[in-house]
């Protein structure tokens, strides 16, 4: 390296919504705290603004289409990238994006560093040929210890170039009591709650395998165990519009109308912690990671996920929420009734454990550093002692 900053080009399809693009922002945002320049290229979309108020530069390139010719045409692509700008380091999140970057990389000798943010599942030799890409940088990041064991025993990544880092989330933004009542009293108005109702809130996108299915399944039984005033929120965008009409139908067979409300996305998920009383996430398969329970437990309130993949990390069971075996209606109704039930003197102790273990373990701020850290590591740099002392004096 010489004097000059560090140049890192971050590659992803689009900067849509997800955890995988707010990742690439708050990385972005790191590099350019760290001292460096932070590029992205990508497809444009919802999170440009952020990203370069984070001090990016955009780079509009298509990098979605999986033929092996589009492949190769975003490999010579992403070369004229790396010498016009002099990029240093690549760092891919999505499995066509690293194909062209990991191609690029080769030819231009700059070290590529992945993150493998989803399970993708691999039940054919060809699917599995499709991920090893991710398993093939300088360094790979697995998003949980949960992921970085699929890395092992599946790809055979060594510990050398293995690096856990789990995502974050923002501790500033995710304080109890930090939310004006403005914006809390805006979403119950949005919600249209009364006010009394204890608040059972699911947060994740309208789709089978995240378990609402499950849920609705367990409200059934709630609403014959529990004595409180409970009201259920569904707060996610369709994504699957069969399963949410069934979804839909569901709730009237079973005659819970007055108890279900279907809101569609949320987008102050700090103010609709305050407004929950527990936050689920009963999915069907495990989670690489699960960030909302993680939000939720930054505000201190108490969750409830299934036991398996990185909920086993992310909740510590009967000290800062629950876990309950996946596609179990009685357990997770049992679970529910279990949190409604549980005197307040309880729930603040564990409202201390839950926050005390998010902000140890899932920061934004640290998932940043560490990750800084990991380009350190290839270019010889010190982008994470430049952020952290950055970070120390705001």
């Amino acid at each position: 390296m010489t004097d000059r900053p560090p140049v890192i080009l971050q590659v992803l399809p689009a900067l849509g919504t997800g955890g995988l693009e707010r990742g690439a922002v708050e990385i972005a945002a790191a590099i350019a705290q760290g001292g460096g320049m932070a590029l992205v290229a990508s497809r444009p979309g919802r999170l440009l603004v952020q990203l370069r108020h984070a001090g990016a530069r955009h780079i509009d390139l298509d990098l979605k289409k999986k033929s092996p010719f589009a492949v190769l045409r975003r490999a010579k692509d992403l070369q004229a990238i790396i010498c016009s700008e002099g990029v240093d380091l690549v760092h891919a999140r999505s499995r066509i994006p690293a194909w062209a970057a990991w191609i690029a990389c080769r030819r231009e000798n700059i070290p590529l560093v992945t993150t493998w943010h989803g399970v993708h599942e691999a039940k054919w030799r060809g699917k599995k040929l499709y991920n090893s890409v991710l398993a093939r940088g300088a360094r790979v990041i697995a998003i949980s210890e949960f992921i970085a064991g699929r890395l092992r025993s599946e790809y055979g990544v060594p510990e050398s170039r293995l690096r856990v880092i789990p995502r974050g989330a923002d501790v500033r933004e995710f304080t109890p009591g930090s939310v004006s009542g403005e914006r809390v009293q805006k979403l119950a108005e949005a919600w249209r709650l009364s006010g009394e109702e204890r608040i059972i809130l699911m947060p994740a996108r309208l789709t089978a395998w995240k378990g609402q299915g499950v849920l609705i399944e367990a409200l059934a039984r709630l609403r014959s165990r529990s004595d409180a005033h409970w009201l259920c929120v569904l707060a996610g965008p369709e994504s699957d519009r069969k399963f949410s009409r069934r979804l839909q139908q569901r709730v009237h067979e079973l005659g819970l109308e007055d108890h279900v409300r279907f809101t569609g996305t949320c987008t102050d998920m700090p103010a609709a912690c305050e407004l929950a009383s527990v936050i689920v996430a009963p999915s069907l398969r495990p989670e690489p990671f699960g960030r909302t329970l993680v939000e939720a437990q930054m505000m201190g309130r108490p969750v409830i996920g299934t036991a398996q993949g990185a909920m086993m990390e992310t909740i510590l069971p009967g000290e800062t929420g629950l876990v309950v075996p996946p596609d179990d209606p009685d357990a997770l109704a049992d679970a529910l009734n279990s949190v409604l039930e549980t005197d307040e003197g309880a729930l603040d102790w564990l409202a201390e454990k839950a926050r005390a273990h998010a902000i140890a373990n899932y920061t934004t701020t640290l998932m940043q550093a560490r990750t800084l850290g990991v380009y350190d590591e290839l270019l010889g740099t010190s982008l994470r002692t430049t952020f952290e002392e950055h970070s120390h004096d705001q």
